[in-house]
Formats: C-alpha cells, structure tokens, sequence
C-alpha cells in the first residue's frame, strides 16, 4: 500500500439508488462534486481508495441487476473493491481484514447514505479503533418520515449524523480537512 496507514472509502456510491422511488438529482449534484474531489484528492496524495459496494439477493441491489456498478458521473479507480450485505462495511465483507493485513489506522468516510451505511460503518470502525474522518459534505441522503409524521430533509439528517458522531466515533471533516490529515485523537 506504498506505506499509507490512512484509506478512503467510497460506500455504496453505485447506480442501485437511482432506481429507488426516493432519488432526487438535485440533491445529488453536490454530492458528486464533493465526492470526486475527495476522490481525487485522496488518489493525488497516493491514498488508497477502497470502494464498498452494497448487494442483495433482489432488486437493484442484486449483481444481475446491472446497477451494481459505480455512481455516474463519478470516476473511481479503486485500489481494491469489496461488496457487502450489511450496514457496516467491516461485516462480511473482507474489509476488516485487509485493513489489518495492509496496516491501516485512519478511515475517511464517504458515500450513500448519509445516516445508514456511512454512519453505521463509522461507529464500527471506531469501535475497532481506527482514528476515522466523517466526510458529511461527501455523503448523501434523502428525506425521510419518521412514525410521527414528521420529514426529515436530507440536510436535517446530515447534521443529526455528524452531531452524533462528532468527537466521539469521529472528527467531522470537510473534503479538505481530510485530506490533510488527522486533528488530535479522539476522546473516550
């Protein structure tokens, strides 16, 4: 891995979610700027970049459904590729041990959606003891409902992952603040 302990990882960045009732382009379109330029960053500094895809048994998480591959308009050449059945990118995947395998301590986190696989993978990962960034300007995700009725927006969401996750299972990152490195370790 060229003597890198950090790794991007670009989750479930893949066409499946714009065959779901819920996509919405316009939300996208920031996305895909601030993610390519994390990509590109990330590939500039010689930081590996591990791209996580999410497949199911049905529908347009399947691998024979044609929409397992990457998010257009974004480039990506991964360095390494794992698909996953679970929130987390670390369950199942192989991930977990190649990240030990190839020495790795810091995680930059990226990808859809926001406040489920994103948010679940960082708190693992975490957990495990990597030093990760949460890149929310990076990430997406769409309004949601809750059981009182209430929408969420999209933005709303993000800013309830990152004050969850700040300070205690993640630095919350711009794509330029990752990219330059990590701040003072986190605390307990």
């Amino acid at each position: 891995m060229s003597g890198h302990d950090t790794i991007l990882l670009v989750i479930d960045a893949q066409e499946s979610f714009r065959q779901r009732d819920y996509w919405d382009e316009s939300l996208a379109s920031v996305y895909i700027d601030r993610q390519q330029a994390l990509i590109d960053g990330a590939q500039a500094k010689g930081v590996p970049v591990i791209q996580i895809f999410h497949v199911d048994g049905s529908g347009p998480f399947s691998e024979n459904s044609g929409f397992v591959r990457t998010l257009a308009p974004l480039r990506v050449t991964p360095n390494v590729v794992f698909k996953k059945r679970r929130h987390s990118a670390l369950v199942g995947s192989g991930l977990d041990v190649w990240l030990t395998e190839n020495g790795v301590r810091r995680i930059i986190v990226s990808g859809i959606r926001t406040e489920q696989c994103c948010e679940t993978t960082t708190r693992h990962a975490s957990d495990l003891g990597y030093q990760v960034d949460y890149v929310g300007e990076a990430t997406l995700t769409f309004p949601m409902t809750d059981a009182a009725g209430r929408t969420w927006s999209a933005g709303e969401i993000r800013s309830r992952t990152e004050l969850v996750l700040s300070g205690r299972f993640a630095r919350i990152a711009t794509v330029e603040q990752a990219l330059a490195g990590h701040g003072e370790p986190l605390a307990a």
